[in-house]
């Protein structure tokens, strides 16, 4: 597609426009504001809360895999208590 000198003018008056329109100084005030409640929230990042997330799942596989370890255990020291009685 040709470059219209014309077309790229009026594209840079219709940003400039808009740049110092008062949507412009609302939509910086609204983030602002917004950035602003967040910081005040104890909020994580996506990233975070996944990382979290896989440890928790890690975790809890491991406690099973452990719990299943114990009762072997224990089964064992029931066997051996009754050969012995």
């Amino acid at each position: 597609m040709q470059s219209n000198p014309w077309l790229e003018a009026f594209q840079k008056n219709v940003s400039d426009l808009i740049a110092r329109s008062p949507a412009a100084d609302v939509e910086r005030n609204v983030r602002a504001f917004m950035t602003q409640s967040f910081s005040k929230l104890d909020l994580v990042t996506r990233e975070e809360f996944d990382i979290q997330a896989d440890m928790l799942s890690e975790a809890i596989k491991r406690t099973n895999a452990l719990e299943k370890q114990i009762q072997a255990l224990e089964m064992r020291v029931t066997a051996l208590e009754n050969d012995k009685g």
